[in-house]
């Protein structure tokens, strides 16, 4: 007797297959995918349209404003849940295909699953030439889906509807292992998305996909303690891979037992919630000072899941110690090696806990000299802090970091700050205390303008109660806020706190300290004079634009009006605005951390030769690690 089978459409197996797929990990079973955002044309609206309507009950759909923004939803819906479930997206071919490409690539860079669904080219290509379809000179079989390929941990596009059958089990093998994770995309072709086949019954079982927490080994362990055991001035640089697996409380106690300073990298800002005495802040080019200070004279530096990108080393500068070594824990092999580290490859909490373990059993203990020097530098720092970045300067308004300050002040446990270009991670890094349950929610990994606020409808998909902020510039809000349209639609509230500085603040800062000169950064008119946009400050009013799509808004310029309005916004239950004029070229106090963004090598202005020659003379900070 033959198996059961069911007979329906391609897409229509792809929505009954995805509804009962689960994630499982420390024996806490959930949805794996449990929705879909998806705009509508003709590369998928016969196709998985149709299939959600008819077989979609438990698949809720929700409608974007645009297809770069539901990937970064599903980012954000992701790193709230720790990697254990995520959100499907699907386009139409064309244009609305390759809006997901900055999504796509901000996911696999940041290590999170995502599931693409573009719309793709007819199969049998008897149509010709289709609305959208990019004709390659010398591969017939090429559509702009292929740009998905370098952006995607898995790529596949299914010419015969049977091929759900080894799709969609490579799908979310990938999408559940911590070290392969980030964007899997499923092109479909239109025509197959709506061809029939018998699938096998049991293909639609419920299935759950176990996140394994790989351990340690006991050599690499054992090696690792003795490192520990010589090390005079070590340094725990704690990434997104702490949060991935929930290993806060683990990093604190390893932490403690060794008397090891802790800094933390973008994506694993939040990472030490307790000990504020071994707390840093920020490490790198836009971390804190103290964690630059620490960092250049250790001895051994202990990467507990960090990929160790180039503003968290500062260009290979910031170790400056002769006989620096480094020991590397992550769960991807890749990373693990990096800085020529002995490495330990392992889940961030598993790892942790037998290094404290190893550690304990070698008899690694604090030391009461080079703690106190630490806190020396700390108490250091935090009077900068009041003195420098919390005081208002006079004559001026109030500055970017104030804005931190306050915000931080008025946000309680179980609040998430959402943040990812511009001036804003920076100072968030620098300052932000996330201890007492105040998440912070960095994406740094891409800098991509535009995520934070499809990635705060994820965050609050994920997580129904707390404020959720969306923490944003002016120029980054101005690149993508009609997700506010779907926060209306959706009923999910957001609080926007809009720095407004009149332009890219910080990237004006950073031309002007390699080129010597601004150029092109800031929101002004044409000067009929140069012929340049350096004439008057545009008058925008962000608030109005934030209100014409359902927001409740606030224009404020004071401290004290922030407070104010901080907490009407926390009253209130639908998304809101608040536009809070800063002062343009105020920034906080550098970390004093070099980074490689490159001078000019020939120029006949003499600012530009002056800092090429401090450019040359900077790099001979760069070391190499094997």
């Amino acid at each position: 007797m033959s198996a059961p089978t069911l007979r329906l459409t391609m897409a229509q197996a792809l929505v009954k297959y995805l509804q009962v797929q689960h994630s499982e990990r420390d024996g806490r079973t959930r949805r794996l995918i449990p929705g879909i955002f998806g705009i509508f044309g003709h590369g998928n609206v016969t196709g998985l349209g149709q299939a959600l309507e008819e077989y979609g009950r438990d698949l809720p759909y929700y409608h974007p404003c645009n297809e770069q923004s539901m990937v970064h939803t599903a980012s954000g819906f992701a790193r709230a849940e720790h990697r254990l479930a995520t959100l499907a997206c699907t386009s139409s071919i064309g244009p609305g295909a390759t809006n997901m490409i900055s999504g796509a690539a901000t996911a696999t860079i940041n290590r999170l699953p995502v599931l693409l669904l573009p719309g793709d080219y007819y199969a049998t290509r008897h149509q010709g030439p289709v609305l959208q379809q990019l004709e390659h000179p010398i591969s017939a079989d090429v559509s702009v889906n292929d740009c998905f390929r370098p952006v995607s941990r898995f790529f596949d596009r299914l010419l015969r509807p049977e091929q759900l059958l080894t799709a969609l089990p490579e799908a979310m093998r990938v999408l559940t292992d911590p070290a392969d994770t980030g964007a899997v995309t499923l092109a479909l072709p239109q025509d197959v998305q709506i061809e029939a086949w018998d699938y096998p019954a049991h293909f639609f079982a419920e299935r759950v996909w176990r996140v394994e927490r790989p351990q340690p080994d006991t050599q690499r362990l054992a090696e690792a303690a003795a490192l520990l055991v010589q090390a005079k001035r070590p340094l725990i640089i704690a990434g997104g891979g702490v949060h991935h697996s929930e290993a806060w409380d683990e990093l604190e106690q390893f932490a403690i037992t060794c008397g090891i300073p802790v800094s933390e990298t973008f994506a694993g800002k939040g990472a030490l919630r307790g000990n504020k005495a071994l707390l840093l802040g920020g490490q790198g080019t836009s971390g804190t000072p103290v964690a630059a200070r620490v960092a250049e004279q250790a001895d051994l530096v202990i990467c507990a899941g960090t990929r160790l990108a180039d503003f968290t080393t500062g260009s290979q500068s910031v170790f400056q110690h002769p006989e620096v070594k480094f020991i590397s824990l992550n769960v991807c092999s890749r990373d693990a090696h990096k800085q020529g580290a002995l490495p330990l490859k392992a889940d961030a909490r598993e790892g942790l806990r037998a290094l404290r373990q190893a550690a304990l059993q070698a008899g690694v203990k604090p030391q009461a000299d080079y703690l106190r020097q630490v806190e020396g530098w700390l108490r250091e720092w935090q009077s900068q802090i009041e003195k420098e970045i919390l005081a208002q300067a006079p004559g001026e308004a109030m500055s970017q970091g104030q804005l931190v300050g306050l915000l931080n002040e008025e946000a309680r446990s179980g609040d998430v700050v959402i943040s990812a270009a511009g001036g804003l991670p920076s100072d968030l890094l620098k300052m932000w205390d996330a201890r007492d349950g105040k998440e912070c929610h960095l994406e740094f990994g891409y800098s991509c303008m535009g995520y934070e606020i499809p990635a705060g409808l994820g965050v609050r998909l994920a997580q129904p109660s707390g404020e959720v902020y969306v923490f944003i510039g002016d120029g980054t809000y101005l690149m993508n806020p009609t997700e506010l349209v779907t926060a209306l639609q959706e009923g999910l509230k957001l609080t926007l706190v809009i720095s407004d500085n009149r332009g890219y603040q910080c990237i004006r800062a950073l031309q002007v300290a390699r080129a010597g000169h601004p150029f092109g950064n800031e929101f002004r008119h044409r000067d009929p004079a140069t012929n340049r946009l350096e004439g008057e400050y545009l008058a925008i009013d962000l608030a109005g634009n934030a209100q014409s799509m359902g927001a409740r808004v606030w224009r404020v310029s004071t401290p004290e009006q922030v407070r104010q309005v901080l907490r009407e916004a926390r009253a209130e239950t639908r998304t809101c605005a608040i536009v809070v004029e800063v002062e343009k070229h105020r920034y906080l106090p550098a970390s004093g951390v070099w980074i490689d963004f490159g001078v000019a090598q020939t120029s006949q202005d003499p600012l530009t030769q002056k800092l090429r020659r401090e450019y040359e003379a900077d790099q001979q900070q760069q070391r190499f690690y094997y």
